[in-house]
């Protein structure tokens, strides 16, 4: 058989980091707001529920069908030409997001506020589609290779874009709101740089492999979408049932995230300012101290999971695996005195939420790979999810909130690491644009309902205080709308167990090893 560009495993992950950059700088613009909050409203007048309300928009023209519609024109036209077009649309979005806050469009509220929404409408279809043409790009490219683990590194790039977004961006406003929309949007277009890069790659793939098959000329008649095709996936109970599961886990973690800063700051007490002692330079730069830590620590998660399995010997990957845990732990203690201060600030804290994706995200991919348990590791994530709600609403611990978003941490690296090569397995190659399509555009129903509706209820139930809380006197009650959240969590469990037993009889084997045996 004819050797291609990605039996090369350089080549390979070469790719991975070019298309993967648009999910880092994606995700950036999508969460960085949530370390933004209260400087929103002291400085813009943006309440809880206008918070939301920009925030829900990212999802808007989603919740209509958006996404599946980009999926099939990328059944049709192809990951390059999608990415171009729809990436481009991301960075038209965010950048009209920024000459909106920037005050260019107009300088009073309400024409900022129409302006953002509008942005954020247009960024979210550009991104929700990127995100689908990323993932089937990582499936070309490691389907019947390492697909778990370089899904599980796919989306730790957008773990480390959200932890970052969320934790320099207070810095880079330094008081002022539009420096960081503007950092965030200039951030997609460098991207959009790196995945015309990875272009050349693709073309020359696509090139060896039709040399490669006597069945070239049936291949593009065998892509064409068909409605029949549609039918067919949405009437499947296994990918019916992780659809769901997608929406209802979703819809509990990426909104809690957006308001994870504002709800440490108001619950336990802490600051949105960078207290003194918590500052780490690099190069005499702060921010890039920041970067230097979190980057560090998304190698350490590929180190944990990419290098003990490369050992045959038991002995040797445990020695592997111990080494790297030395370095690890010493790595933590020498800074013990910038986390112990970041640990009592918002934003900072919050990034525990990504950090732990960026750390275990890869290692549950490369389980997923080696020894599979795809739905049962669902269930796992989803209990997971339970206990961290019920930590950061129904307690006032602040011990017992570490503890919860730490597990947060670790059901977001789970869950997904899991579920989308998963989807793999249920779906075929050429129907997967429009399968991950379908099921983003569920998860936007959820995502539109909880960014909005979290805003909307924190300002209900606390709206005897409005006043009080915006000068300053009072804190946000965040009890209720996070309870809320608990019961998301049990429809998760309920999905997932439903989803092995549709397993089960359909006999996609969801529970066996994705990764071919040496």
């Amino acid at each position: 058989m004819k050797h291609t560009l990605r039996d090369s495993a350089a080549v390979r992950w070469l790719v991975l980091v070019l298309v993967s950059s648009l999910m880092f700088s994606t995700y950036w613009f999508y969460d960085f707001f949530g370390g933004l909050k209260g400087l929103m409203n002291s400085e813009l007048g943006i309440s809880s529920e206008e918070f939301g309300r920009i925030i829900a928009s990212t999802t808007f023209a989603n919740v209509f069908g958006m996404i599946i519609l980009g999926g099939i024109i990328l059944d049709k036209w192809g990951i390059r030409i999608s990415g171009l077009v729809f990436g481009g649309l991301a960075f038209a979005g965010a950048s009209l997001s920024a000459l909106a806050v920037m005050g260019v469009l107009g300088d009073d509220k309400s024409t900022m506020l129409v302006w953002s929404m509008t942005g954020r409408v247009l960024f979210g279809i550009g991104m929700e589609v990127v995100c689908v043409i990323v993932t089937r790009a990582v499936v070309k490219w490691f389907m019947g290779y390492e697909l778990a683990l370089a899904m599980a590194v796919n989306i730790g790039f957008g773990r480390l874009g959200t932890a970052l977004g969320i934790s320099i961006s207070p810095d880079i406003a330094a008081g002022s709101v539009a420096p960081a929309v503007s950092f965030a949007a200039i951030l997609i277009g460098i991207s959009i740089l790196f995945f015309i890069i990875y272009l050349f790659f693709d073309i020359r793939l696509d090139r060896q492999r039709a040399g490669a098959s006597p069945e070239t000329e049936s291949i593009a008649a065998e892509e064409e979408f068909h409605l029949s095709d549609f039918l067919k996936l949405v009437t499947d109970r296994s990918f019916i049932f992780i659809t769901l599961l997608c929406v209802a886990f979703y819809s509990a973690v990426f909104p809690l995230l957006q308001y994870t800063p504002d709800l440490l700051v108001n619950k336990f007490g802490f600051s949105y300012e960078l207290a003194a002692g918590g500052e780490f330079a690099l190069m005499g730069s702060v921010t890039m101290g920041t970067v230097f830590i979190y980057v560090m620590l998304f190698l350490f998660g590929l180190g944990f999971s990419m290098v003990p399995p490369s050992f045959k010997r038991v002995w040797s990957r445990m020695l592997s695996f111990a080494l790297i845990l030395l370095v690890f732990g010493f790595f933590i203690y020498s800074l013990k005195d910038v986390f112990q201060v970041w640990f009592r600030n918002g934003p900072k804290t919050a990034s525990l939420i990504p950090m732990g994706t960026i750390l275990f995200t890869p290692v549950f991919g490369s389980l997923v790979d080696k020894r599979g348990k795809s739905a049962s590791l669902m269930i796992l994530g989803s209990l997971l999810l339970i206990f961290a709600n019920l930590s950061l609403s129904v307690f006032n611990n602040v011990w017992l909130g570490y503890m919860g978003l730490f597990s947060l941490g670790i059901a977001f690296s789970l869950v997904p690491a899991a579920m989308w090569p998963a989807v793999a397995r249920i779906v075929a190659e050429s129907r997967l644009g429009t399968a991950y399509a379908t099921m983003f555009t569920v998860q936007n129903w959820g995502l539109f309902t909880f960014f909005w509706g979290i805003g909307a209820l924190l300002d209900y139930v606390n709206k005897d205080n409005l006043v009080e809380i915006n000068a300053g006197n009072m804190s946000y009650d965040y009890t209720i709308p996070v309870l809320m959240l608990v019961l998301i969590g049990i429809v998760s469990i309920f999905l997932a167990y439903q989803l092995k037993i549709a397993d089960k009889r359909q006999g996609y084997g969801l529970e066996n090893p994705h990764q071919k045996p040496a």
